[in-house]
């Protein structure tokens, strides 16, 4: 059997491609099929199934249009109640391909509809060879139960547990575990860098399998669960009626300083996608700073949403191209173009430059040994707050920032950081286009102040004004 995962990293997403005398199958199918096609084609394959393991709510998927371009047939769990063209499946059904087979386990618990997908490969024997678990098991984690329009969490989570217990830890523990997302995906909450595990290393190291009673299990599983952003029940929307082929899509527009200038409105989103370095040393006021080199595309849609129209700042004409897929990947469609020569044309143009000061933690440490007026801001998640902190700080999620800017002091100085530098920019960004000047963003995040072994506090958060 032939078999490749494909890993999109601002995503954290994986999806897989298996063949057998030449047929294909795809599971979870990012926005962009192109990849699929020509790995099929290299490997002789016809790819004539698509799964999917339940409604992705993070990304929206290809499977519409690897169908239309392939002929393929689309499975989704007949829970979803999915309006694309699809075959619904149930407990127990089996598809062949090839001397292969997957047999369909309904694991509803991230959603009413998720499923996994037991593989049978002759080659590896008469056992299960893997199980590909969606957002239902992942490595070291197990998928959120907040997602669902028609179920409480409560009732997801009793779910989740029965189809932990009762389904996936029966199988055998050689059984090769392939989840459709790894750590950084906002659909978990501790997941392990790992891209694959088996059995029986989730069932002694995954902390939510130890867990033997149904009630603890929901206790902690609707416990402090991650902000969930406004854009996933639309991609999941999206993924239940089919996204429009991407193929449609024409060439992104380059625009001239003066052209951006005059269609500036408070509803457009100048992108910034270059590295945060680059940002902080130049950069169009009032311009939103989301890195390519991060998870671009899931903080573009909890920061920008799915209906503001973006202008694009970027390094290349190419690059912008990237980015512009990359948003199509969550369903920011609305890309206006991108500017024309970049940061260095607006200058040139006379129109308006901000920049970014930066500070080194150990510069902050000493600053504020030494009375300066400096405010700290910790932009982190509430489990890196609760986890430790810079003493002092106050905290304000960078994911709340949509729904309300905070509230900053207009005297002194505002540091604002996370754990590496990445998110403490888009804040600073936001924080500018607010109208705050007054910030500094530090270098390294907290993962930094820790290395430099700077005192930690545990104290009960000081939340920014709201």
């Amino acid at each position: 059997m032939y078999f490749e995962q494909f890993y999109l990293g601002c995503l954290a997403h994986a999806s897989y491609l298996l063949g057998s005398n030449g047929v294909g199958v795809v599971i979870d199918p990012q926005r962009d099929v192109d990849v699929y096609l020509k790995a099929s084609a290299d490997h002789g394959l016809i790819i004539q199934h698509i799964f999917e393991t339940h409604l992705h709510a993070d990304f929206v998927s290809g499977h519409r249009e690897l169908a239309e371009r392939t002929g393929a047939t689309i499975y989704i769990g007949a829970e979803a109640h999915a309006t694309v063209t699809h075959v619904a499946v149930r407990d127990g059904d089996k598809i062949s391909f090839g001397n292969c087979s997957i047999d369909v386990l309904e694991t509803p618990g991230h959603t009413p509809e998720s499923m996994c997908l037991l593989v049978h490969d002759p080659e590896h024997g008469e056992a299960p060879w893997a199980v590909f678990t969606g957002d239902t098991l992942f490595i070291g984690d197990v998928g959120r139960p907040d997602l669902s329009r028609t179920h409480t969490s409560q009732q997801l989570a009793a779910m989740m547990f029965r189809s932990l217990h009762e389904k996936l830890l029966t199988l055998p523990d050689a059984t090769l575990v392939y989840p459709a997302h790894g750590a950084g995906s906002l659909c978990g909450r501790n997941m392990r860098a790992d891209r694959f595990s088996t059995v029986r290393t989730e069932r002694l190291t995954n902390y939510a399998l130890q867990i033997k009673s149904c009630e603890e299990f929901v206790e902690q599983m609707t416990a402090n669960l991650p902000a969930r952003p406004q854009y996933f029940q639309e991609d999941a929307e999206m993924n239940r009626a089919g996204a429009p082929p991407l193929g449609q899509q024409s060439v992104l527009p380059g625009l001239m300083p003066e052209q951006v200038q005059g269609m500036t409105t408070p509803d457009l989103v100048l992108l910034d996608t270059r590295p945060v370095e680059q940002f902080a040393a130049s950069h169009v006021a009032g311009s939103i700073s989301i890195s390519l080199a991060g998870q671009f595309a899931s903080w573009a849609g909890i920061v920008v949403g799915l209906h503001t129209p973006v202008i694009i700042i970027a390094e290349s004409p190419a690059i912008a191209e990237e980015a512009r897929m990359r948003l199509a990947r969550v369903g920011i469609e609305k890309v206006i173009g991108y500017l024309q020569d970049g940061v260095d044309a607006w200058a040139v143009a006379g129109l308006p430059i901000d920049r970014l000061e930066q500070m080194n933690v150990k510069e902050l440490h000493t600053s504020r040994a030494a009375g300066a007026d400096i405010s700290v801001l910790d932009v982190r998640r509430a489990p890196e707050w609760q986890a430790g902190h810079v003493e002092g700080a106050n905290w304000y999620a960078l994911d709340d920032f949509p729904r309300q800017i905070p509230t900053l002091a207009t005297t002194g100085v505002v540091a604002v950081h996370c754990k590496g530098g990445y998110r403490s920019v888009i804040a600073c960004s936001l924080l500018q286009r607010a109208g705050y000047k007054n910030l500094i963003n530090i270098v390294g995040g907290f993962d930094a102040w820790v290395a430099e072994t700077l005192p930690v506090s545990h104290e009960e958060p000081v939340e920014a004004a709201k």
